[in-house]
């Protein structure tokens, strides 16, 4: 049985009263509790907790068509589904068919603007968790603790290790405004009421993301020792990894010497690769010992139209119909994946890689056969499609629902520090061994290639533009895409095109300010501190 936090917004009601007019994100729950009635007890600050988690999950705490954000659509604001449309969507890895839904042709054929509703709905959703996170340790302060009367020690432990989970989570919102967006209004729990944050830039995002999480680090539970679903150090040391992979990117200097270092804890720290690939994308994925941390989902608990649903519904295809096959009722073929991810996987020695999922047609039927190209968006039987996802278990039993999928989205994994690991030995970061990170790529081919060597590579074929392709192999669909591609400066500019990009259909250079998303248009009208990104 998967092991749930209690996903509760309630507890959190008050927050949105009092400090989120300025972040555009004001709840719109009629079931507002005091502060002292949530938090009355030391069960009501777990409850609490549950609730700065449920921000990651839900949209709401009314179903899944419902948005807590006022003016932002449950649709264009879950959290998961955000980041994988911002991460996926907008690069080679796969398109959305129904472009009438609102900002998605926008970002899959490269031309947002300030007024896109998903990038509303990502910042605000972010900013959210922010503001939540604030409340928390607001609200468990020592002083507030003894004015409540929680005053035993395991109650008090408990709560500590609570706040430094907290922590952990407003650190990782900052690390996504700081990749998507490159700036933040800043707020922390010791500002006053309806303060308008000042403007932090990518810098000092990145140092405060930095510091925040060596705080935090000491402070809690070992890797794989929490309750499943909740922050531990090997979180904490997952995102500085990500950091200082990317830290050239963000603050022009290279920390890759310290992005090996993460690498190598969070490798000894107890976590093993999971010996099904596919298995990490089913039913019952929280049970693989690769997992770090996972956006949970379950059918009937926390239902809404994340990540998880969105892709295993998206990948069935309309000519296929092969939704039984994964425990879903489909969507007609709503996603399919682009021609230059499609050749990742050319070639005999990818023949037997159970991560190529890629269909081509109905076998057996003439008349319905794929072309690798898409021509027209629209023409949902054009472009191959994909079977990574799936609402069954790896015993084959389907999940609790037809529509929304049990799989947890697995937003970082063992197979990413491995290849982040071997890239940042190839850019030169002390302390790599490429003897190490040969091997550490070859266990993710063999892993892929039914425990055989089939799939290893040698010494000589170990460069860069291998890392980056085979992290499409390995991570593709999992929000990694448009961050990789920006840090081997293949995003913007013309070195890389796909089909789409730049709004062409075999695809055109994007200008460099685009690495960049805009800040939102009605997020910079509640805050007078912030400043549009240049070029928009």
């Amino acid at each position: 049985m998967k092991k749930y936090i209690i996903i509760s917004f309630l507890a959190l009601a008050t927050l949105f009263q009092s400090c989120t007019d300025d972040l555009n994100v004001v709840s719109e729950d009629d079931d507002v509790l005091a502060s002292d009635a949530v938090y009355k007890d030391a069960a009501g600050y777990k409850n609490a907790l549950a609730g700065v988690y449920g921000n990651l999950s839900l949209t709401s705490t009314w179903g899944p068509d419902a948005s807590s954000l006022e003016g932002v659509d449950a649709g264009t604001s879950q959290f998961s589904r955000c980041l994988l449309y911002l991460q996926e969507l907008t690069t080679d890895e796969l398109v959305w068919s129904y472009e009438n839904d609102g900002g998605t042709a926008e970002l899959q054929r490269n031309i947002w603007t300030p007024a896109n509703p998903i990038l509303l709905g990502m910042y605000s959703r972010t900013m959210a968790s922010v503001a939540y996170a604030n409340e928390f340790l607001r609200q468990s302060t020592p002083e507030k603790l003894k004015s409540r009367n929680i005053t035993s020690a395991e109650d008090l432990a408990a709560i500590e290790l609570y706040r430094n989970e907290v922590k952990v989570l407003r650190a990782y919102a900052y690390y996504n405004m700081m990749d998507l967006f490159g700036k933040a209004a800043m707020y922390t729990e010791a500002d006053p009421i309806n303060f308008k944050g000042p403007e932090f830039t990518r810098q000092q995002l990145f140092d405060f993301v930095e510091t925040e999480l060596k705080a935090a680090l000491p402070n809690l539970k070992a890797a794989r020792t929490n309750e499943y679903g909740r922050v531990d150090q090997g979180m904490a040391k997952m995102i500085l990894a990500k950091i200082y992979l990317n830290a050239e990117v963000y603050t022009k200097t290279k920390r890759y010497g310290d992005c090996i270092t993460m690498c190598n804890d969070l490798i000894a720290a107890g976590y093993s690769l999971k010996a099904n690939y596919l298995d990490n994308f089913k039913a019952d994925n929280h049970t693989s010992p690769e997992m770090i941390f996972t956006i949970q989902s379950d059918g009937a608990k926390t239902q809404n139209w994340g990540a998880t649903t969105v892709l295993t519904n998206g990948q069935i295809g309309v000519w296929e119909n092969n939704g039984a096959d994964f425990g879903i009722g489909g969507w007609s073929g709503a996603l399919r994946i682009r021609k230059e991810f499609a050749q990742k996987f050319d070639g005999t020695k990818f023949n037997q890689d159970t991560r190529k999922t890629i269909g081509t047609g109905v076998a057996g039927s003439a008349s319905k056969q794929r072309t690798i190209d898409i021509a027209d968006i629209g023409v949902k039987t054009q472009g191959y499609i994909l079977s990574k996802f799936s609402n069954k278990t790896a015993a084959g039993q389907n999940g609790t629902s037809s529509t929304f999928a049990d799989t947890d989205f697995p937003l970082f994994r063992l197979a990413d520090v491995y290849l982040m690991y071997a890239e940042a030995t190839l850019r030169g970061g002390a302390g790599g061994d490429i003897t190490k990170a040969l091997d550490y790529v070859n266990a993710l081919r063999r892993r892929a290639n039914n425990n055989t060597t089939v799939g290893n590579i040698v010494p000589a074929d170990l460069t860069l533009d291998f890392v980056l392709d085979e992290r499409a192999r390995e991570l593709h669909w999992e929000a990694h895409r448009r961050q990789d591609l920006i840090r081997f400066g293949k995003f913007s500019g013309g070195s890389y095109n796909w089909a789409w990009k730049g709004n062409a259909s075999t695809g055109v250079s994007i200008p460099a300010f685009m690495d960049l998303f805009p800040i939102p248009a009605g997020s910079l009208g509640s805050n007078s501190n912030l400043t549009q990104n240049l070029g928009y």
